[in-house]
């Protein structure tokens, strides 16, 4: 597994992100094709951290960015104690999870 980035959250949770879900997000996302930065921020840094209803070992971490008017989804997946980034993605709003 080659990871790009390994950090820790606001909890003091490690979290990474590997080649292959990087990736995958800017091949579906190109819009976050040069800013893999803004993807630390928000996990460092959320405005808020939402669990998933379908996984309770997902949370989705949410920043808003003025310049695009939109919040950054990350989801994170923890196996083990530590998390890896699955998916990032902008959304309008912030989803109604728990």
């Amino acid at each position: 597994m080659n990871k790009l980035f390994e950090i820790k959250d606001k909890t003091g949770r490690i979290i990474y992100l590997t080649k292959e879900r990087w990736k995958h997000i800017v091949s579906e996302h190109p819009k976050l094709s040069n800013n893999i930065e803004i993807i630390k921020e928000a996990i460092i840094t959320p405005l808020i951290v939402k669990q998933s209803k379908n996984d309770e070992k997902v949370n989705f971490y949410y920043k808003h960015f003025k310049k695009v008017r939109k919040y950054l989804l990350v989801a994170v997946k923890y196996i083990n104690g530590n998390g890896f980034v699955i998916t990032s993605f902008y959304v309008s709003n912030i989803k109604n999870e728990r």
